[in-house]
Order: structure tokens, then C-alpha cells, then sequence
């Protein structure tokens, strides 16, 4: 078995790429060994940032030798051919939420990596974090009791005033429910089980947006996707949840409840590592704080916990198969509020083990 770092390499240099590079450099488990981009100047202008070794277009970093897992950070309409590029070239991949732009493509993915023996990783891994894992610690420990009902909300006014370049955020396979949509419903699936059947509504509130930040502020550019969802979740294992993705909102609101026969827990919010993490019982006068611990390292600890698995023969926790999952009912979320109906979802994603005690993602293992 081979022993030792994992190498690791990423595709796409785009705007989250910084985000990763920071982490996955600070893990002492990985090494970072080659950044590529369609634009193959900017790969290796970044991986000159970051003293990665190589950087330049996809081939050439395909091509390294040393490279175990894929990192694919791509817009998400690439996602499902980088992925096969990369599994057809010999290497494990992790990629960027979603898993594909449909189910159907995230099948032939997860496919093509059990013909070829390789695995597949998909973000989001914030369940993984500390905040999340305690909630699912509690959950386990009976702190609420039996789980019956959850409630997400996540509104806001778009991404277009603060990200320099939105427009993909808005185009298929983004939109407030499969940009950040994927961080709820990961967090639900995580703790209460497989999803059963959904039932939705949606609308656009308008069709053009204009960019508010950066060198192109004042573009205008098209909308489209639905920039606010509603969905009804039934999961197999008995609770329901009401859900609320947005882009339309002028006030902010990030929330994830789930309320049992003994009383509601807070969760932190899905997108972050960290807490806070709060529990309010029947005859409890005010929320009360509960301990969180954990890893709080941020983007990637999915991908190290995959790349510690491929070393001890384990199966990892961001699976693909959560990934394809969380991305059918998202599927299914939009075909419902298009036909009016509760529309079943076919996949099924086992509870994801939960890590051990004291795993700490800067503490060499392998």
C-alpha cells in the first residue's frame, strides 16, 4: 500500500481556488503538485502564488505522475467532463459542489470511477466541521429526542454586489438552491437520513441583475435560473423539513432548526465550520449553548479525510454518492415547482460515518 503525502492537484484557478490552496497547504497529510486552468496563464501565476510546482493547462497537469485525487473547482457546467477527463487519466476526484449539472451526468461520473476502481468526493464538506458534527453528536445522544420536523432558510440579496464576475452564479446548475442549496440539504441528509420525495415552488424576481463591485460594476447581465425556492422535504426516515433558498431577500437570514419530541436544536450555519450550536428544551426559559469541537479548518477537509482513507483502504465520508444524492433532489425540488407535484427521489445515501474523536486535519497520519 502505498504510504506517505497524497498528491493532489487542482482544476480551475478561479476565485475559490485561493480559498482551497490556503488549506490544502496548511495539511501536512497533501501535497499540492500542479494548478490548472482553460487559462493556462492564469494556472501558473497562481501556482507561482502559492509555490505550487506546476501550472498550466489540464494535459500537462494530468499528466503528472505524482497526482492521486483531482481537485475540481470548475464552473459547475463543467463539472461532470473534468471529472471524467480526470478519472479516465488515472486519478481519484474531488470536486466542487454540485456533482453535475443533472443526475443522469452525475451517474455516468460515479460510473465511470467504479469501472476504473477510483473515487469520487464532492463538496460541500462544512458537515464535516465542527459545528455540524457536534450538532450530529447531540442529535445521536437523544439531546431533542426523537427528530420530527427541521426548518432551513437561507435568503439574501445575490452574490452580484460583492463577487466581480456573478454571472455563472445565475446560469444552470448555480441559483440560490444549487449554489448554496447543496450546504442545507448535505447538513440534513448528514444528520436525519436520505431524502424521500419533495414538493416545491419557484420564482425569478427578475430576469437581468446588474454587477455591483469590481471592474465590470454596472454590467447588466441575464438571469437564468429560479432566484427563490421553496421546498418541502420528506426524508425516509420519518421528519420533514420546510426549506427557503433566495437571492431576493434585502435581509439576511441563515438558519437550520430541527425540532424533536423533546425540544429544538440551532444549527450553525451549514456553510461555516464552526458554531454556534444551541438547544432549547420544553421548559428551558432561553436557548442554552452547547459544546462544539472539531475541525474548523475550513474548504477541504473532505478531500484530506478522502485522501486519508485512500491511504488506510477506508471508505471517506464526501462521497459522491451523497454528492449525486443531494444534487437529484435538488433536481427533483425543480421539477416539482414546474409540474406541481411531489416528485420521489431514487438514490439512497447511507448516514456518513461520523469522524473520530480528535481528528485533526494538521496532524500528520499517513
Amino acid at each position: 500500500m502505498t504510504s506517505g503525502p497524497v498528491g493532489v492537484a487542482l482544476v480551475g484557478a478561479g476565485k475559490i481556488s485561493g480559498e482551497y490552496l490556503r488549506n490544502l497547504s496548511s495539511f501536512p497529510d497533501l501535497r499540492v503538485l500542479g494548478v490548472a486552468d482553460l487559462d493556462a496563464a492564469r494556472a501558473a501565476e497562481v501556482a507561482r502564488e502559492w509555490g505550487v510546482p506546476v501550472g498550466g493547462d489540464v494535459d500537462t497537469v494530468l499528466a503528472l505522475p505524482e497526482v492521486e485525487i483531482v481537485v475540481n473547482l470548475t464552473v459547475p457546467a463543467a463539472h461532470a467532463d473534468v471529472a471524467i477527463t480526470a478519472l479516465r487519466a488515472g486519478k481519484h476526484v474531488y470536486g466542487e459542489k454540485p456533482l453535475a449539472l443533472t443526475p443522469e451526468e452525475g451517474r455516468e461520473v460515479l460510473s465511470e470511477a467504479v469501472v476504473r476502481g477510483l473515487r469520487v468526493g464532492s463538496a460541500p464538506d462544512t458537515f464535516l466541521g465542527a459545528g455540524l458534527q457536534s450538532a450530529a453528536r447531540a442529535l445521536a445522544a437523544g439531546v431533542i429526542g426523537t427528530p420530527v420536523a427541521a426548518t432551513a432558510v437561507m435568503q439574501n440579496a445575490g452574490p452580484e454586489s460583492w463577487h466581480p464576475n456573478p454571472e455563472f452564479l445565475y446560469q444552470r446548475g448555480a441559483g440560490p438552491l444549487f449554489d448554496i442549496g447543496p450546504y442545507y440539504l448535505t447538513a440534513l441528509a448528514s444528520m436525519l437520513g436520505p431524502v424521500a420525495k419533495v414538493a416545491a415552488t419557484a420564482r425569478q424576481a427578475r430576469p437581468r441583475r446588474v454587477i455591483g463591485s469590481g471592474p465590470r460594476g454596472g454590467t447588466e447581465f441575464t438571469v437564468e435560473v429560479p432566484t427563490h425556492v421553496m421546498a418541502l422535504i420528506d426524508f425516509v426516515g420519518g421528519p420533514s423539513a420546510s426549506s427557503t433558498f433566495s437571492f431576493d431577500s434585502s435581509a439576511g437570514v441563515t438558519m437550520i432548526q430541527i425540532l424533536g419530541t423533546e425540544g429544538t436544536l440551532s444549527l450553525p450555519d451549514p456553510n461555516t465550520f464552526s458554531g454556534p450550536l444551541r438547544v432549547r428544551a420544553a421548559d428551558d426559559e432561553d436557548w442554552r449553548e452547547l459544546p462544539v469541537e472539531g475541525a474548523t479548518a475550513g474548504r477541504g477537509i473532505g478531500l484530506l479525510d478522502m485522501a486519508r482513507a485512500l491511504r488506510a483502504d477506508l471508505p471517506h465520508r464526501a462521497t459522491g454518492l451523497l454528492g449525486l444524492h443531494v444534487l437529484e433532489a435538488m433536481t427533483a425540488i425543480i421539477e416539482s415547482a414546474e409540474r406541481g407535484e411531489f416528485r420521489r427521489i431514487e438514490t439512497d445515501a447511507p448516514l456518513p460515518e461520523p469522524l473520530p474523536a480528535g481528528w485533526d486535519p494538521r496532524a500528520a497520519t499517513v
